[in-house]
């Protein structure tokens, strides 16, 4: 039987006092695309930042592709791609510097060719000898997008990636994310915008008061609808 590649058992994360995640239970198979949804100060973003090593959690299990976090960091990093709000670029540095740095520490050889697939996936090609500095904020986002897919991760986190992307942005995310399911990827997205979510992920899980109030996959929700479901599950 093949294990889950994402399995949290009574996850807990203090700040001080503050409780922000209470014994929360969380497990995604491989391949699985879940959507993370809940309301602001749910709890989303330090979830993600506990799965991606960014921060340790205060109790609890946390297993990502059979390693166990925190003690085996480096192991889980190397088979996780992150998209969070900071981009994680060096402004001093082009497009195609910055990925050739990231594909040396990945250990990626003969990276040149991949760099040039990623830059045409994210719409850079035609900006990869421009200074990341110059860049606005939406074309850091897709430089960042295709930092974290740049060693076909196992395991890829989006923390709202569609923040900061107008319309051919956010589509040319889309696609990208289409991309990376259809190659058996796992992926985790926590994401304000129902309507994408709905489209793009085969799970939804809502996060709420520091734990998962609800799940359901999308043939489940063929009885009902993405907003619905949500809101019912705040009720709840």
């Amino acid at each position: 039987m093949e294990l889950p590649m994402i399995e949290v058992k009574k996850l807990v994360k203090r700040f001080g006092i503050k409780i922000i995640l209470r014994g929360l239970d969380f497990s995604v198979e491989p391949g699985e695309f879940v959507a993370l949804l809940g309301p602001n100060g749910a709890g989303k973003t330090t979830f993600l930042r506990i799965l991606a090593s960014l921060s340790r959690p205060s109790m609890g299990e946390v297993m990502i592709a059979g390693y166990k976090l925190p003690n085996e960091a480096a192991q889980v990093r190397a088979r996780l791609g992150v998209v969070s709000h900071m981009p994680l670029l060096y402004p001093d540095l082009t497009a195609e510097e910055n990925l050739q740095f990231y594909a040396r520490m990945y250990g990626i050889t003969n990276y040149q060719p991949r760099i040039t697939e990623v830059l045409e996936m994210v719409g850079l090609e035609n900006r990869r000898k421009d200074l990341v500095g110059a860049f606005s904020r939406g074309m850091q986002q897709r430089l960042a997008i295709g930092r974290a897919i740049l060693h076909d991760p196992e395991v890829v986190l989006f923390d709202e990636p569609y923040t900061g992307l107008d319309q051919d942005a956010s589509e040319m995310l889309d696609e990208v994310l289409r991309s990376v399911a259809a190659k058996g990827r796992t992926v985790v997205m926590t994401s304000h915008d129902l309507t994408r979510a709905e489209e793009l992920a085969t799970r939804f899980d809502i996060l709420s008061r520091g734990v998962i109030t609800a799940s359901a996959t999308q043939k489940e929700l063929k009885k009902t609808n993405l907003l619905a479901f949500y809101k019912q599950a705040l009720v709840d």
